[in-house]
């Protein structure tokens, strides 16, 4: 199952600084991962079903990958669809600078649901961890976090300590670290900061 969804992206070696802050050694380019449905569904489907068992309203993820994948998710289980968009400070020192904002039409719909917050992969949380803070900001109840694919458990204290069990269909080790323990700037290998690239 790990060699399957592995197969549906590209991944390469270097040092990155990804949007969390954190340090890694591996990035995973996602934007493949939906370019075949037909190939992905098998993965939803079975994330759908660990979600259904929380008794959610809706569903919601980040753009671009957590938005498709809660479509997707939200239609298999007949329940509103959600999306925030990313929000990047002109200063993004320090861990999880970036927010995530609901569309204005939507916050008032958000309001007293429960919700499954959902990406297409999760490692140290950033876009569900900003997801999950602007849905409460706006009344709302996170009750699950899904992925097709986790790696590593940075994401998990933050939502343990709220009570919100993150399900995933894959789960996979994965090296990270904070910018002043990272061994790949100890050894002076060039950062590359994956939030800059270009479109």
């Amino acid at each position: 199952m790990s060699n399957d969804i592995l197969r549906l992206v590209a991944g390469r070696p270097g040092h990155f600084r990804l949007e969390s802050g954190h340090h890694s050694r591996l990035w995973l380019d996602l934007d493949t991962l939906f370019l075949d449905p037909a190939r992905v569904r098998p993965f939803v489907n079975k994330l759908a079903v660990l979600l259904r068992s929380h008794d959610v309203d809706a569903v919601c993820g980040p753009l671009v990958g957590g938005a498709l994948l809660a479509q997707t998710v939200a239609a298999a289980l007949d329940l509103h669809f959600f999306v925030t968009a990313r929000v990047v400070p002109a200063d993004r020192h320090g861990l999880y600078p970036v927010r995530y904002v609901l569309p204005r039409t939507l916050r008032h719909r958000a309001e007293r649901n429960r919700f499954a917050i959902v990406d297409d992969v999760i490692s140290a949380g950033s876009a569900v961890r900003g997801t999950c803070l602007e849905l409460e900001a706006h009344g709302a109840q996170p009750v699950v976090i899904g992925a097709l694919l986790r790696l590593g458990d940075a994401a998990t204290p933050f939502f343990a300590e709220k009570g919100v069990p993150v399900e995933s269909v894959v789960q996979l080790p994965y090296d990270m670290w904070l910018p002043e323990d990272c061994p790949l700037c100890a050894s002076q290998a060039p950062l590359e900061d994956v939030n800059e690239a270009e479109p």
